[in-house]
Order: structure tokens, then C-alpha cells, then sequence
């Protein structure tokens, strides 16, 4: 943890999570959040958003910042419903986290059609994949070889999280501080981009 007599710089970031119906968007923010997880399946009606600090330390700099990240999640029958729900999440976003599960091989083969649709050239906007239910790896329909051939076509990692209510213990934490480390690694890289500070370094975070 982060001294008490420390003071470090605040970073702010929007993060859109776009995924198909049904691939855990809401369990996985909650998860992220440090809330319980639904055990009940409902569609988010319009858009929720969910603000997470997270204190991280950039070892290369051996500098401390906590960053403060928005989350916007919506449902997909409301962004087909309403035309200003897609635009207002995408408006501003620093990062987009494109979902699919486990168990849906049709949602991880609806990925790059989303990176298709969303992307443009001049976009500056962090691109980010995460698989849901991974803790359901007996019931996989996504293969390693096809995340290996994803992240090597695409040049995207490929997170993972277990989205089962298990806040209490020591694995989820574990969980969720490798995903919002790995996160806010490339949110802080994409800054470095932006301001022309050369490519990539190693830019690792570790929670303090």
C-alpha cells in the first residue's frame, strides 16, 4: 500500500466495455469493482457507469499514481434501441474492452467484426480483449491456439477473468489486480504515444 504521508499524481480515464448480450459485461465491472457479482443474468438498461481507483506503481519510473478509470457499460438491445447510446459511450473513450465468453464461441468470432466497425485511422483509442467465465474451462469453446492466432493477428492481448462471486478470496484479488494492472499499462502506454515519447518501454505496473 501507498504510504499515507505520499501524495501522488491522479490519472482519469474512460473505458467503454462493448461485448455481445449475455458475456458477463455487468459481472465482470462488478468483479473489476470490487462488488458482488450478480448470480441473475438481466440486461443493463441504458448505460451505467462505474468509477474504480486504483493505485499503481510504474516500476520504470518507481513513481506511484492512482488511476481513476470510468467505466461505461450498456446493454446491447439499448444501443440498438436508442442511437445515442453507442456514441456517448465511444465519445471521449481513452479504451475500449471488446467481451466475449468462454462458453460462446459466436461472441469471440464476433470480436474482430467489432474492431472493424469501431476502429479508425486516426483513432488513438486503446484496444483491449477479455474473455468471461474463464473458470468454466471444461465447457471452452475457445481454444488456446485460437487466442495465440487472435493476439498474433491482431496484436491484442487477450485477458481473462472467472466471473463467479469469490470477493473474499485471495484468487480473485489476485484476478482482478493483474487485469487492472495490465489495463492501466496500456492506458498510461497509449499517453506515451500520444505525447510523442518514443515507443514502448517498459511501462509495468504493479499495484502499491
Amino acid at each position: 500500500m501507498v504510504p499515507l504521508h505520499i501524495s501522488i499524481s491522479e490519472v482519469r480515464y474512460k473505458v467503454f466495455l462493448l461485448g455481445k448480450s449475455g458475456v458477463g459485461k455487468t459481472s465482470t465491472l462488478a468483479k473489476l469493482s470490487g462488488c458482488l457479482i450478480p448470480t441473475v443474468h438481466s440486461e443493463t438498461q441504458g448505460i451505467q457507469t462505474t468509477t474504480v481507483f486504483w493505485p499503481g506503481k510504474i516500476l520504470q519510473q518507481n513513481k506511484a499514481f492512482m488511476f481513476q478509470i470510468q467505466f461505461w457499460d450498456t446493454g446491447e438491445n439499448s444501443t440498438k434501441k436508442y442511437d445515442h447510446i453507442m456514441p456517448a459511450c465511444l465519445d471521449k473513450a481513452d479504451a475500449i474492452i471488446f467481451l466475449f465468453s468462454f462458453i460462446d464461441k459466436s461472441s469471440f468470432e464476433d470480436i474482430p467484426h467489432q474492431l472493424t466497425r469501431i476502429s479508425t485511422p486516426k483513432d488513438n483509442t486503446t484496444k483491449l480483449v477479455m474473455g468471461t467465465k474463464f473458470d468454466q474451462f471444461a465447457h471452452s469453446e475457445i481454444t488456446q491456439r485460437d487466442i495465440r492466432d487472435f493476439e498474433h493477428n491482431w496484436k491484442i492481448p487477450i485477458l481473462k477473468t472467472r466471473n463467479i462471486p469469490d470477493a473474499e478470496n485471495q484468487n480473485s484479488f489476485n484476478d482482478i489486480a493483474q487485469n487492472l494492472n495490465i489495463i492501466c499499462e496500456h492506458l498510461w502506454q497509449r499517453d506515451l504515444n500520444i505525447g510523442g515519447k518514443g515507443p514502448p518501454g517498459d511501462n509495468k505496473i504493479s499495484y502499491c
